[in-house]
């Protein structure tokens, strides 16, 4: 008997999709005055800027994951199997295309951000779905792409920080948390849905201490993004390879191998 594959509902999928890319395309024309809020710290002074833009990206990564959550409800597998592991990369996902489609100017460029961006987070969502479903055939091509795609995200955001000057204490926060919910995501993924809280703090911890190093130094944006992508895709691979017993020289393999890679890459763009 040939089994049938389960996809999440078109209309919901859709409706998702197109209402998170409406919020980011209406925030452009919301006027609201811009606020700064200043705090002075033993030692240092912070200043923050507040305006509209502050506020929809955080309520629209809130929103993909309780659209998420919707999407993944009619799911026949799903039961009363909790889905939250399945929110955390569609909000990352919906907080990084939000940059491009605010910052760029209308025009052909912000048009073609627009569709990629929503393009890109129905495949996550679709992908997300698949992976409901441990004996789904598709479920480990779904996990790869899952995986590489996070990681990518990941990039994208350290390169996104750095583009825009932001300071290391706002970088900060950013990058933990990023590289946190990556490796969070991926090591649930390839640990056959085990959770590994203490393994992704001690990657978003490592990744971290390397931003706060890198962070004054006269790097690309390109090369700043491959210097952290670097720890945090290896410290992650090293997690799943002695979690599945394999031999310490073995499991170093991989990681040091792309981290070199990407440590090369790096130097080669700076």
């Amino acid at each position: 008997m040939t089994r049938e594959w389960s996809l999440p509902d078109t209309e919901r999928l859709s409706t998702l999709a197109a209402s998170i890319l409406l919020a980011y395309t209406l925030a452009r024309f919301v006027d609201i005055p811009e606020r700064q809020v200043t705090l002075q710290l033993p030692g240092i002074f912070l200043t923050l800027n507040i305006n509209f833009r502050t506020f929809i990206a955080p309520l629209v990564a809130i929103l993909t994951a309780a659209g998420a959550n919707w999407l993944l409800r009619d799911h026949p597998k799903r039961s009363h199997k909790h889905t939250f592991e399945h929110w955390l990369l569609p909000a990352l996902t919906a907080l990084v295309i939000g940059f491009p489609i605010a910052d760029l100017p209308f025009g052909p460029q912000w048009l073609l951000s627009l569709i990629v961006g929503g393009g890109l987070l129905m495949v996550v969502l679709i992908a997300e779905y698949i992976t409901l479903d441990d004996d789904d055939v598709r479920q480990p091509l779904a996990a790869v792409g899952l995986t590489a795609v996070s990681f990518a995200l990941f990039m994208t955001l350290a390169v996104l920080l750095r583009l825009n000057y932001v300071r290391l204490i706002y970088t900060l926060p950013v990058i933990f948390l990023a590289s946190g919910v990556v490796s969070l995501r991926t090591l649930h993924l390839r640990l056959h849905s085990r959770w590994a809280f203490l393994e992704a703090l001690t990657v978003a911890t490592l990744t971290s201490q390397v931003c706060a190093a890198l962070h004054y130094w006269p790097l690309s944006m390109v090369s700043f993004g491959l210097a952290l992508l670097a720890p945090t895709y290896a410290v992650t691979s090293l997690v799943v390879g002695l979690s599945e017993d394999e031999p310490l020289r073995r499991a170093l393999v991989e990681p040091l191998s792309v981290m070199t890679l990407l440590w090369g890459l790096a130097y080669w763009f700076r």
